[in-house]
């Protein structure tokens, strides 16, 4: 079965069948997923477009286009109700090539889990990674203004500060010291609860002078009768909102209307998209987007990140006013859409003078020195592909690098890391930690060689296995560096030996001729090629070997914190197994209680009892332990 690009009679079949009329498009995959959702007043003159020689196309769309296989459309009466459409269809399914704007985890966004029963907020860099009813709010360019506002926030409002409770029986510390209204006991009803989180959300939602009014009526009420505290804590919520956005007043000349002001700075990979939240009069949040710039016209670049934005807003945050630093290319048919989703008419412009236009140019000064930030940063991990590349002669800069190294003590808690760099830049989400398996790795006794074959194999098993399936049906279209989540380089902390022992590895699952492997030696930096006796002959602070010792000090500090994780783990067992009769599936179920041994030493014997597979008798030889003073 092959794409429509690649069946060009199927395709014009198909061209042929979508109408000249307003609605949405719908492209789907070999297997039947949705790769695209767009809109279009005339959908075969838009379809038609994708697949035409003379086409510009980003590489995103070009790459997307052959994978084509078929292709939906949905009729309707105007460009107004396609675009509603389009909106629907995107948040249902999530199309992975309908983000123009890149999610490269640079901008931190603020989450509220309304999944949950207890909702929780916290900032996270991966949009979209919980359930659909959690709401995102971001993505915010000030991280340290961000962290600041978020903890004055759960100091002001009790809020649930755990993912999961630390006792089961108990409120932990934070409910003694009023941070938390003891979630885990259920002390607070989840609908008295919800109301809190709801105050909290119109802070981000950009309606902090709403709440502070709604605040200030429930303080006169508690004040008029004569609840004294419960008036003192509304005022200190008041006071704290008020100093939240002391300092950031923006002078215009109407400051009863909520706006927004968007505009970007391009070069030509990349655009910088600044968008600043104004609500009376003060900038309540700036707001950042990257997006590919090829091929892309500014007009329509700010009408996707506007309609992007708006998506996952909820109506209440949809401004009044949006100005923009171009004109939109359907500014009309976004505005009818706002206004429809708003309940209220709301003005798209482009100001040209005066103070609504300095603010766009106030924007996009932001905008640009955002992007010279971003250039700089780009540029430094060109020069060091590059360089890696002349380094080990590689075809081209490698765009998945994989970075490999064992950490224990004298082998106990022995574990491996694995850190994945993209473009030269860390990408956290891709990053894993193995435990060694291999018995002869205990301590008093390390492998290092060992541990690392142990960890290669067990990483690229997959990989052998899809080779020799396709040479075996004869798959001649079939390459490793199509698979997901292949390296085009893997880099080994070691020296000759540790290179050595993963070439082994990689020789028996005959994959050595496919994966590029080096190693890079602590003591004097050097760097080591499969079958070279000798390092290469480079200097120290060549581009290249940078980038290897950055990748390389982040898996020796991934692969640090994994196992200093376990060793307390295990030390906290160590206590446990001196107790007489406690074994290890006791010792679990106390620690999954408990957490923590010091907790289980300031329980009752009531409270030890209490935890499933513990009896009373078992309960006070514990209790014992730790408090033998009772015993006397």
């Amino acid at each position: 079965m092959s794409s429509l690009l690649q069946n060009p009679e199927k395709l014009q079949a198909r061209l042929k069948e979508i109408p000249i009329e307003p609605g949405v498009y719908i492209m789907r995959d070999r297997h039947d997923q949705v790769l695209y959702v767009g809109k279009s007043k005339a959908l075969r003159q838009r379809v038609r477009s994708y697949f035409r020689a003379s086409q510009e196309l980003s590489p995103r769309i070009a790459m997307m286009v052959q994978l084509v296989y078929e292709i939906e459309f949905i009729v309707t009466d105007t460009e107004a109700e396609a675009l509603a459409l389009e909106d629907n269809l995107i948040k249902q399914y999530q199309p992975y090539y309908n983000v123009l704007l890149k999610d490269d985890k640079k901008y931190p966004y603020v989450c509220i889990t309304w999944s949950e029963e207890y909702p929780r907020i916290f900032i996270t860099r991966r949009r979209f990674a919980g359930e659909a009813r959690d709401k995102y709010y971001g993505p915010y360019v000030d991280v340290f203004n961000l962290r600041r506002t978020l903890g004055f926030i759960k100091r002001i409002f009790p809020l649930r500060q755990r993912p999961r409770p630390i006792f089961k029986d108990r409120p932990c510390l934070n409910y003694d010291i009023g941070l938390c209204p003891g979630v885990c006991q259920r002390l607070v009803s989840p609908e008295e609860y919800r109301k809190t989180m709801h105050k909290v959300a119109m802070i981000f939602q950009g309606r902090t002078r709403e709440l502070i009014e709604h605040l200030t009526t429930r303080m006169d009420a508690a004040a008029q009768d004569l609840e004294f505290e419960v008036a003192a804590r509304l005022r200190d919520q008041i006071q704290t909102l008020r100093y939240l956005g002391a300092d950031q007043k923006v002078s215009l000349p109407d400051d009863t209307v909520s706006r927004d002001a968007i505009a970007l700075a391009q070069d030509e990979q990349r655009a910088c998209i600044q968008l600043f939240q104004i609500r009376a009069g003060r900038l309540v949040g700036r707001l950042a987007f990257v997006a590919d710039s090829g091929g892309h016209d500014p007009g329509m670049m700010l009408q996707r990140a506007l309609e992007s934005h708006y998506r996952g807003c909820e109506a209440v945050e949809i401004p009044n006013e949006i100005h923009t630093q171009v004109e939109l290319p359907e500014a009309d048919l976004l505005c009818q859409w706002l206004s429809d989703r708003k309940g209220k008419k709301v003005y798209i412009a482009t100001p040209q003078r005066q103070q609504k236009a300095e603010l766009i140019e106030m924007v996009e000064r932001n905008a640009q020195y955002e992007l010279a930030r971003v250039q700089k940063q780009s540029d430094r991990n060109v020069q060091s592909l590059e360089g890696l590349m002349e380094l080990l002669d590689l075809e081209t800069p490698p765009h998945r690098i994989e970075g490999y190294d064992i950490s224990h003590i004298q082998g106990s808690d022995a574990v491996a890391s694995q850190v994945v760099f993209l473009d030269g830049l860390p990408a956290k989400q891709h990053y894993r930690h193995y435990k060694i398996r291999n018995p002869e790795v205990t301590a008093g006794h390390s492998d290092d060689f060992a541990s690392l074959a142990e960890v290669i194999e067990r990483r690229f098993t997959k990989y052998a296995q899809a080779k020799r399936k396709a040479e075996a049906e004869e798959a001649f279209d079939f390459s490793l560096q199509n698979m997901e989540d292949y390296p085009d380089l893997v880099m080994i902390d070691g020296g000759k030996g540790q290179l050595s022992a993963v070439m082994a590895v990689l020789e028996r699952l005959e994959l050595d001729q496919d994966l590029r492997v080096v190693s890079l030696a602590k003591k004097r930096e050097e760097i080591f090629l499969p079958h070279h006796s000798r390092p290469l002959n480079v200097d120290a602070e060549h581009p290249g070997t940078q980038l290897l010792r950055r990748l390389r000090d982040e898996a020796h500090r991934f692969a640090v914190t994994f196992h200093r994780k376990k060793r307390s783990q295990r030390m906290q067992r160590s206590h446990l197994d001196q107790i007489p009769g406690l074994g290890h599936f006791r010792q679990k179920q106390l620690l999954e209680k408990f957490h923590s041994v010091e907790y289980l030493r300031q329980a009752s014997v009531a409270q030890i009892a209490d935890t499933p597979g513990i009896g009373l008798k078992t309960a006070q030889i514990v209790y014992t332990y730790f408090h033998p003073h009772a015993a006397e």
